[in-house]
């Protein structure tokens, strides 16, 4: 049984999805549920021109990707589900599988939309299928079209 769920959420379509989908899962079980957003560390927003550091761009990128996280924790509030947030900084799939084995979570959730072409799939990656190489434990991927 999956008694601490994590939910990695960005927001998006996919990510709505799976926070919807995680309630009945989380009800189901009784399970302890966290959600994350993962905002990117700040040496992701120096381009290639330089290595300027922009405090302002920083304190912006934090303020949506809390605001992304609080929308989250309210729409499960709404459906009678609790959970405990945070942003979490750095590459995805490392902090994703670093939270969860702080918290040690017996799942994670990830939402992830079908790309329709191979080259869109190519160049944006696989956060879902990448996690699943390196996760410690089950992982579930929802998926939207």
């Amino acid at each position: 049984m999956y008694k601490r769920i994590l939910l990695a959420y960005d927001g998006s379509d996919a990510g709505q999805r799976a926070l919807l989908d995680c309630k009945e899962i989380c009800q189901w079980g009784q399970s302890e549920l966290f959600l994350i957003a993962v905002m990117p560390s700040a040496m992701s927003f120096v381009g290639l021109e330089g290595g300027v550091y922009d405090i302002e761009l920083e304190e912006r990128e934090k303020k949506k990707h809390q605001a992304v996280l609080d929308d989250g924790v309210r729409r499960l509030a709404e459906i009678g589900t609790s959970a405990k947030g945070e942003v979490v900084v750095g590459e995805a799939i490392d902090e994703i599988t670093k939270y969860a084995r702080k918290v040690d979570a017996n799942l994670i959730i990830v939402g992830h939309k079908h790309l329709d072409s191979w080259a869109a799939r190519w160049w944006r990656g696989s956060i879902s299928g990448a996690l699943i190489e390196h996760s410690p434990c089950s992982v579930l991927v929802v998926i939207t079209q």
